[in-house]
């Protein structure tokens, strides 16, 4: 093996992000993901700009090493081809509203009677359970519904919906997550099972310390800016250019900030020995640090603060994030060569394994580029069967 998941053979019939995005991730780790697209359509996202030569960015960086086949599931004879290509398959994932492949024949109950080791992965908004379940909702509707915007944004300002759809991306990290645990079942077992994933439960599983605070104290988190709730000195602060983020979050990493900044006196004071204590006198705190920030430039407190041992960084604009020389160096912006848009920089695989590293070997599919290679090599139909099928409008 080269990769961790070849020989997974992947039907994807996601669009957009939540869906799609685990898929990409099964797919850099080397399973095989066909991506089944509607004719003439295909994946929402192709229509989602900026576009390059016609082609939509948005789709080409979430939708790497697949391939693409369209077929009309809305036909009888493209759901039995459906069924057929799902018997020599490992894992089916969608993400339409639940129901949706239950009115086409197609719903989990049914697919398991023919295949029982298959893996059927659910992503959609509240789960296939629920008096939410049949709601639509996208990732600004999670973000709002699950708690998230509540706690963003500046200190006594309005709620924030998070800049990257995150309601939508943590969805897809679960999803990636339940398909490689049921995988792991499968080979215990031989049985396969439903992965019934919803993006809103997903937001209450990342609000970590927000919940916690909740219950123990009673009282409702609010936005509080760039700062940590809990930790303190673990914000930006502006400097004599610009700005640094500056975490401190252990009372060692305390100690060595007040040097590198030559505030000794504040290691012993009473005030600030501890980070609950730093926490309760923070309006006191805070100006002090500000005030000796802003002697200095950004780049001389990265030097000066890395050699502390101090954790900190610039804050950086994507364009710099691009020419990082640490993400660079870990193969974290990768340039593809796509047969229509031409040459197209994109995130890299972010998890790095010693024995089964993932890669990025193909580009996004133009819409229905394999579907003849595809039919050809899970059904072994013939050209003459394919070019029928074409004519009845099945793909």
């Amino acid at each position: 093996m080269k990769q961790a998941l070849e020989g997974i053979k992947v039907l994807d019939l996601t669009r957009v992000l939540a869906g799609p995005y685990a898929t990409m991730i099964m797919a850099d780790m080397g399973a095989e993901v066909i991506k089944v697209e509607m004719p003439g359509v295909g994946d929402d996202s192709r229509q989602f700009g900026p576009y390059v030569n016609g082609e939509s960015a948005y789709f080409m960086s979430i939708n790497r090493n697949k391939r693409s086949m369209t077929l009309n599931l809305k036909k009888e004879k493209a759901q039995r081809l459906f069924m057929d290509m799902m018997k020599k398959c490992d894992v089916i994932v969608e993400n339409f509203r639940p129901g949706t492949m239950e009115k086409l024949g197609l719903g989990y109950d049914k697919l398991k009677e023919v295949n029982p080791a298959i893996i059927y992965a659910a992503c959609s908004g509240f789960g296939h359970s629920g008096p939410y379940s049949q709601r639509a909702a996208y990732d600004a509707v999670v973000q709002a519904m699950g708690g998230i915007m509540s706690i963003t944004g500046e200190k006594d300002g309005k709620f924030t919906r998070v800049g990257p759809s995150i309601g939508d991306i943590t969805a897809g990290l679960f999803s990636a997550i339940g398909i490689l645990a049921a995988i792991n079942y499968r080979n215990q077992t031989g049985q396969g099972q439903k992965v019934d994933v919803a993006m809103l439960d997903c937001q209450l599983a990342i609000l970590e310390n927000a919940i916690a605070r909740y219950v123990v104290t009673g009282e409702i988190p609010k936005p509080a800016g760039n700062r940590h709730s809990s930790i303190v000195p673990f914000e930006p602060f502006e400097t004599a250019d610009g700005e640094i983020m500056i975490a401190a979050g252990n009372d060692v990493l305390w100690a060595k900030f007040c040097e590198a900044i030559h505030c000794q006196d504040l290691i012993e004071d009473e005030k600030y020995k501890t980070n609950p204590l730093r926490n309760q006198n923070y309006p006191l705190l805070r100006p002090i640090i500000a005030d000796k920030i802003k002697e200095k430039t950004t780049e001389d407190w990265l030097k000066i603060l890395d050699a502390a041992g101090v954790p900190n960084g610039p804050i950086n604009t994507i364009d710099k994030v691009l020419e990082n020389p640490q993400l660079l160096a870990r193969e974290m912006v990768v340039e593809v060569q796509h047969p229509t848009a031409g040459n197209f920089k994109m995130p890299g695989v972010p998890i790095k394994m010693s024995e089964t590293q993932g890669e990025i070997t193909r580009p996004a599919p133009i819409l229905g580029e394999h579907t003849h290679e595809i039919l050809k090599e899970l059904l072994d139909l013939s050209d003459e069967e394919i070019s029928e099928l074409q004519v009845e409008g099945i793909f």
